[in-house]
């Protein structure tokens, strides 16, 4: 379905632990400014009536009635009953709260919630590098076509989400895809996310510098980048560091689902330093125990960032095969490949698309 030219309103949120913000989209498209408040974390009344009031502010701005209300907020939760669980950043939600349920009382409209993560997949799948890889591969005549994306989101914390032959895949107990709780390839004893997210740059940063002031991902950035002064050994190796865990967690979750993958997050700006120490796991070696090596994948993977990449995975291994006892020849290519490419909607864009299109899709 063309969901670019859908004439249908959904009104969206975008939920974070310091400020709630509040728009509609149409036809894929923001159709009012973002409207803000408060998310009042730790007072459940209070924070309730911010969403209930940013939607009515959103309300009265459309130019007729939404046909839902769509968004991503955090977990754990029960999201097909729209039931948020005990939350770390929003501390107010404690023993289950029916927030889908009372939207849906107050507005007279089906209400959908989702994890970030998942929303983000999604959209790129909808709108994103997903239909890109495709119509790139279409545009050289190649036959393979992909249906399957995992999403990850690297800054704060480390999210993701997969979207399985074209469908958003949310598990039976809405904990699919917690790539977060993966073991740390670097400090096998704690989870991925210690080793992918903004305090684990900073952590690897402080540790090897010395440096005991507290650098945003920005500023360690430009250390490595040698525009700002620091310890550019340091701030190269944080990246390093990150990208090796992003490419192990990656390699036992593409070993499952055989997709392309699409990164997004504030973290995502920092490819150039962090994509070559992933793409080295991905692409790397795993032993018997008898020390004999084989590839850590069966498939290779490709970076949709440059064109060397690009074009290695739009070509493949194409080539023509004859049918037995038969004078027909087809095609065949016995390239097993996937590609990582960063969003192209934007992190933030990819979810609000995610969220309705699911909308819709529901309806």
């Amino acid at each position: 379905m063309n969901y670019h030219n859908d004439k249908r309103i959904v009104m969206t949120l975008d939920a974070g632990g310091t400020n709630f913000v509040f728009s509609a989209i149409k036809g894929l498209k923001s159709i009012i400014e973002p409207i803000t408040f408060p998310s009042n974390g730790n007072d459940l009344d209070k924070c309730l009536n911010s969403v209930v009031t940013g939607f009515k502010e959103v309300e009265k701005l459309l130019p007729e009635k939404p046909v839902a209300i769509s968004f991503a907020f955090p977990g754990p939760a029960d999201y097909p009953n729209g039931i948020i669980g005990d939350l770390g950043n929003l501390p107010a939600f404690r023993g289950g709260v029916a927030l889908g349920p009372m939207l849906q009382e107050i507005f007279g409209l089906p209400v959908f919630i989702n994890n970030d993560g998942d929303l983000f997949a999604y959209g790129e799948a909808i709108a994103g590098l997903l239909p890109e890889v495709n119509d790139m591969l279409k545009a050289i005549g190649s036959p393979k076509q992909f249906k399957n994306l995992f999403g990850i989101t690297i800054g704060t914390g480390f999210g993701g989400g997969l979207v399985y032959n074209n469908q958003l895949y949310i598990g039976d107990n809405s904990a699919a895809t917690e790539i977060w709780l993966m073991r740390n390839y670097i400090n096998n004893e704690v989870f991925a996310e210690e080793g992918v997210s903004i305090r684990a740059v900073q952590r690897v940063y402080k540790q090897i510098s010395n440096d005991n002031t507290i650098h945003t991902p920005k500023e360690i950035f430009d250390i490595a980048d040698g525009k700002a002064k620091g310890n550019q050994e340091a701030a190269l190796k944080a990246f390093e560091q990150l990208g090796i865990v992003i490419g192990d967690a990656l390699a036992n979750t593409v070993t499952l689902t055989d997709s392309i993958i699409v990164i997004g997050g504030g973290l995502a700006n920092a490819w150039k330093f962090f994509s070559p120490s992933m793409f080295k796991v991905l692409n790397g070696k795993i032993l018997t125990l008898g020390g004999d090596t084989v590839d850590r994948l069966e498939m290779k993977v490709l970076s949709l960032e440059d064109e060397e990449g690009r074009i290695a995975f739009s070509k493949g291994s194409l080539t023509k095969i004859k049918v037995p006892f038969s004078e027909k020849v087809i095609d065949y290519d016995p390239m097993k490949r996937t590609g990582v490419g960063l969003t192209r909607l934007g992190t933030s864009q990819a979810v609000s698309v995610g969220a309705y299109v699911y909308a819709l899709s529901k309806l």
